[in-house]
Formats: structure tokens, C-alpha cells, sequence
């Protein structure tokens, strides 16, 4: 009787740990509480242009913000203009951020997203440096301030534009990306800025080793065959950028209401 009830016993241990066993890779992929996709999924709202996450919402902010204190900071430029290029830049950072101020306004209001009227803390604390300054420290200050803090937002446009699932986001970001890269361009102009600097700091950053070729050697490395078409029809109508050019094109299509 008791080698019965212990067969017994056995048997039901095993149907329960098998049932375990086939029920753990379905709990385990329908709870996703602390994964990438489950953080995505809880900040995620539907609107009628797509998918709204918290990191298009913080987009949207953060490009706002951007405007509420460099569009004062290129007004003083012009103010000062203590070189030529510095006004010229300052001429550059009050037209691109009047017209994307305006179209984020327009995303902001059609998204029903609440934007910011002050710059943050950080931003006056850095108009306030900008405003002391004087002289060469003032031209370094400009340049410097500006230019990294357009390189950083840089990194967040291409996320978006690259991971956005809403036309509205997605528009906004390539907007911005030729506003940006218009400033850094004009940034850059002045010869001011500290590019050992920019490198110090994001290096200071990084959490892995970078990768990439050995350096090179003494030795002359084979020439590089031009990469080109192997089909025979060769009537294409677009054209490259032209060479040496560094001026940036932000013509873009009005904003829609």
C-alpha cells in the first residue's frame, strides 16, 4: 500500500512540474515589467499619427527649451557682435529657432503636449555666464556653450528620427536636424570652438572601449576603388552636395496645422 500512495505521489509531483515547466515560457513573456520594450509600452499613447512615447514627448520638450534660451543668446550676439561671425551666427540662432519654435508649437498643440515658457535652470544659469562675460571669454563662452549643447541634442534628433513610430515626431526631428546642424556649422565658423574640449568630456563618458581599424602605420595602404553602379541604364537625376560646401540648406516644407 505505501509503495502505491509513494508511486502515486511520484507520478502527480511529475505532471505538476511538467505543467510548470509549460506554463513558465508564457508568464514569462506576457510579464515584461522592467525590459526595454515593457518601459516603451508604459509610457506609449495612440494618437491619430502614430504611437506618442515618453521619449517623443521629451523631444518635443527639450526642442522647446532649446529656443527659449538661444534665441536670447543669439540676440545678445547681434547685440555685442564682437566679431563678425559671432553676429552672423547670432543672426543664424534667432531665425532657425523662431521657425521651429513655431512648428514645435504646432506638434505641441496637435499632440495636446504642454510646453515650457522659461528656460530651465541649467539654460539661464548658462545666459547668465554668457551675460558676465566679457571680451575673448564672452567669443569662447558663445561658441562653446552653444556648440556643445547643440552636439548633445544632436545625439537625441537621431534617435528619434531613427525609432519614432508618429509622422508628426518624425517630421519635427528632420526639421530639426538641419536647424541644428545649421548652428553647429555657424558654431563652428567663429573659431572658437574647443573641439579637444568636446572630445575630453564625451570621452569621460563612454562606458566601453572604442572600436575600430588598428591605426595606421608608416606603411602606404592600397588605394580604395570608387564604390559605383554596376547597371547599365546610368540615368540618375539626383545630385550630390556640392564639394567643399559647407553651407546647410533649411529650406523645409511650412508646418501643417
Amino acid at each position: 500500500m505505501l509503495r502505491r500512495v509513494n508511486g502515486t505521489a511520484l507520478i502527480i509531483a511529475a505532471l505538476v512540474a511538467t505543467l510548470g515547466a509549460l506554463a513558465f515560457p508564457v508568464w514569462s513573456y506576457a510579464d515584461r515589467s522592467g525590459t526595454g520594450q515593457a518601459d516603451v509600452d508604459a509610457g506609449t499613447v495612440a494618437t491619430q499619427w502614430g504611437p506618442l512615447t515618453a521619449t517623443d514627448r521629451d523631444f518635443i520638450v527639450k526642442v522647446r527649451l532649446a529656443g527659449l534660451w538661444e534665441l536670447p543668446a543669439g540676440q545678445q550676439a547681434i547685440e555685442r557682435a564682437p566679431t563678425e561671425a559671432i553676429k552672423e551666427c547670432g543672426d543664424h540662432l534667432i531665425v532657425g529657432h523662431t521657425d521651429l519654435d513655431r512648428r514645435v508649437r504646432s506638434v505641441a498643440a496637435q499632440l495636446n503636449i504642454e510646453l515650457p515658457n522659461q528656460p530651465n535652470e541649467q539654460q539661464q544659469g548658462w545666459l547668465k555666464e554668457l551675460t558676465n562675460a566679457q571680451g575673448v571669454e564672452y567669443e569662447r563662452k558663445f561658441a562653446n556653450l552653444l556648440r556643445n549643447a547643440h552636439g548633445k541634442v544632436f545625439a537625441l534628433i537621431a534617435e528619434v528620427r531613427h525609432t519614432t513610430r508618429n509622422t508628426l515626431v518624425r517630421q519635427l526631428a528632420t526639421d530639426a536636424n538641419q536647424t541644428v546642424l545649421d548652428h553647429i556649422t555657424m558654431l563652428e565658423r567663429t573659431g572658437r570652438v574647443d573641439f579637444d574640449g568636446i572630445a575630453d568630456e564625451a570621452a569621460g563618458k563612454l562606458t566601453a572601449s572604442p572600436t575600430g581599424p588598428p591605426p595606421p602605420s608608416d606603411d602606404p595602404v592600397p588605394t580604395a576603388p570608387p564604390v559605383s553602379p554596376t547597371a547599365d541604364d546610368k540615368s540618375f537625376t539626383s545630385r550630390p552636395s556640392a564639394p567643399g560646401s559647407s553651407n546647410i540648406n533649411t529650406a523645409r516644407p511650412e508646418p501643417t496645422d
